[in-house]
């Protein structure tokens, strides 16, 4: 049962003794026509207020019924554009404390730090009774993203993803067309994009750099293991480590697997396969870095039947590596978009194509698309992804749809965490051995081997070692 100090100040006023007295609350009509009352905005803290976390502030702000009141942030450097925005929000380092001590004056909590973080930070606030936005990917590991899903529905807070397009016409076009039986029953899905455009497959950086002091370094790293800081981390390039990011899967498939998984219906895959590409040293000395995420990579996601329908197929390539053009699409006409990725659902009857965030649906081929007429029956969301969830917090739990809540985006996102640990597991089998005079150092690189998965038990049951990426380990104290 929730305590009195763990509701948020809206809830007490409904219920308790100030509601009654009335003089706290000034009426919206004493104030004039479209004033919106201190008391009716949704309190926002920000744990991660630079970079995406700035940027999703802002968005936040772009609603009258939003108030940031909390910024937490351990750079001096990444916050400055956030501090400006926000001049009345006060400043912590800390997201823990800040829970601690702010716990009556938040509704809400923005996430947005490295992917480590996501889940500890997340669940923290998720049992304070305070609604979540949390960035993609929504965790770092397979067993966070199920345990948030089940968190959802136990603390009955509002959820949402940052897959952003989620939330687009494009997704529910497709979703329309696919519900129509246009294509009929998909079978394969090929989804690809140019990231990474940041370093992945060099391995641990070999000096240490002294952290710069406007950096909490030890904050930074959150869950995840003590390690030395080095400039090759922050504030970008963490992305490509597995110890604080999950890659060019990791970033981008919540983009770009959601207008399929949606529009299908995916649940849990039942196997995985995949081979990448690392990044060598000498051309005549091919090193791995079970450390690093592949400069490159392929992955393929089985999902099992469902109602009679066929096993779905999805192909996942990064890395530069693209699918073959259909043969239905002109020779001039452009595959994905201007992005570098993009999305194919092959059906039994026909295809649809669309760019990163589901943009630009097309049915192949492309005159097609003109010629359908299926009526709208799905409804649009034209305050956007980020003014959603705050109207939805606002109208409180189960009363307002919201695009990508937890009980939808923990599955998507341990379909995408399932290719990363086929990704890590390939590492694991590689085998080093030196031979001849020169003592050159070579690898046997493994074939690809199909990881059979039982979602329910969240193990993958013909290969143990596999098991050691569902769950990590956390730094203590976290």
């Amino acid at each position: 049962m929730k305590t009195r100090e763990n509701k948020s100040r809206r809830d007490f006023l409904k219920t308790g003794s100030l509601a009654a007295a009335g003089f706290f609350i000034v009426p919206r009509h004493v104030m004039g026509r479209g004033f919106i009352a201190p008391s009716d905005k949704l309190r926002i803290a920000a744990i991660g207020a630079g970079g995406k976390g700035e940027s999703d502030l802002f968005e936040f702000s772009k609603s009258p019924n939003a108030d940031i009141v909390f910024l937490c942030d351990v750079d001096d450097r990444q916050i400055i554009k956030s501090v400006g925005r926000f001049p009345k929000a006060k400043r912590y380092y800390d997201w823990r404390e800040m829970l601690e001590k702010e716990n009556k004056s938040i509704d809400a909590v923005s996430v947005s730090i490295p992917d480590n973080g996501h889940a500890v930070a997340a669940l923290a606030a998720m049992q304070l009774g305070k609604h979540v936005y949390v960035q993609k990917p929504l965790t770092h590991d397979i067993y966070e993203a199920r345990m948030l899903t089940e968190a959802a529905k136990r603390y009955k807070v509002v959820t949402q993803m940052g897959n952003q397009g989620s939330s687009g016409d494009g997704v529910r076009t497709m979703q329309e067309w696919y519900r129509a039986g246009i294509i009929g029953d998909a079978t394969d899905i090929q989804v690809w994009t140019n990231r990474p455009i940041w370093p992945q497959g060099l391995g641990t950086p070999k000096s240490t750099d002294p952290a710069p002091p406007e950096l909490k370094w030890d904050l930074w790293l959150g869950p995840a293991q003590e390690q030395n800081y080095h400039k090759e981390y922050v504030p970008f390039s963490w992305r490509g480590f597995w110890a604080f990011g999950t890659g060019a899967l990791g970033d981008m498939g919540c983009h770009l697997i959601d207008p399929a998984f949606k529009t299908v219906g995916l649940g849990y895959p039942n196997s995985v396969e995949c081979s990448q590409v690392s990044i060598f040293e000498k051309a005549w000395t091919p090193e791995y870095y079970p450390e690093s995420c592949p400069a490159a990579s392929s992955v393929i996601l089985n999902f099992p039947s469902k109602n009679g329908k066929p096993d779905v197929k999805l192909h996942w390539m990064d890395g530069g590596i693209i699918p073959q053009r259909p043969e239905e699409l002109g020779a001039d006409e452009q595959f994905g978009d201007n992005g570098g990725g993009g999305v194919l659902i092959i059906g039994t009857k026909g295809k649809i194509m669309c760019g990163t965030y589901g943009s630009d649906p097309k049915l192949l081929p492309t005159s097609k698309t003109k010629e359908v007429n299926v009526p709208q029956t799905i409804a649009r969301v034209p305050e956007g992804h980020y003014v959603q969830w705050i109207n939805a917090c606002l109208a409180g739990y189960g009363q307002k749809e919201v695009s990508s809540p937890f009980e939808y985006a923990g599955p998507l996102t341990e379909t995408i965490l399932m290719g990363n640990l086929a990704l890590r597991t390939w590492n694991i089998r590689v085998e080093k051995t030196t031979t001849g005079n020169s003592g050159r150092t070579q690898y046997s690189y493994p074939g690809r081997k199909k990881l059979i998965w039982d979602a329910v038990n969240m193990k993958i049951s013909n290969f143990d070692e596999a098991n050691q990426f569902v769950k990590r380990d956390y730094r203590k104290g976290w």
